[in-house]
């Protein structure tokens, strides 16, 4: 076996949901967003509401001269609403929209850190029944303080949603 083949028989096998994640907290919970859909993270700004838009939206910010529609997650998992403190922080993501990459604000209780997650860390999401949709969940990650629920930040939001925003 030449030198250039044992290279290639050692290097780790690559998946699609392998790599670097921003973590944050919700409700006491561990989530991560991959790192690339992930264009910068801010403290929280004041939000002018839009009305007539599901709760969950909280409105938009002027972030350097660009509006970005801002989300709770708190409000779209269901969760309790709770009022801002010092470590409330909006992630700007980028999610794929129509007629394109749109950037979206949200709004976690903290931010934690940057963590890699190999493949072997990572577990399906549990099946919770037909009627439960699960898609947004890449996976479960089995990290030396728990687990943290992986987002496929592109189906937290439907395509509706992003429409409407």
């Amino acid at each position: 076996m030449s030198e250039a083949t044992q290279k290639l028989d050692t290097v780790p096998v690559q998946t699609e949901n392998d790599g670097k994640y921003l973590t944050f907290q919700l409700a006491d919970e561990g989530y991560g967003i991959g790192i690339l859909k992930v264009r910068e993270i801010i403290g929280m700004l004041p939000v002018t509401p839009v009305p007539q838009t599901p709760l969950f939206l909280k409105g938009v910010i002027n972030l350097r001269g660009q509006v970005i529609p801002v989300v709770d997650l708190r409000l779209k998992f269901g969760l309790p609403e709770e009022e801002y403190t010092e470590r409330t922080s909006i992630i700007v993501v980028e999610v794929k929209g129509l007629t394109g990459n749109i950037p979206i604000g949200i709004v976690v209780d903290t931010v934690s850190e940057v963590i890699n997650i190999q493949a072997h860390e990572i577990e399906p999401a549990p099946a919770f029944g037909s009627t439960i949709d699960m898609n947004f969940i890449l996976g479960m990650a089995k990290t030396g303080d728990g687990v943290k629920i992986l987002l496929n930040i592109d189906l937290v939001l439907s395509a509706e949603e992003l429409g409407a925003m």
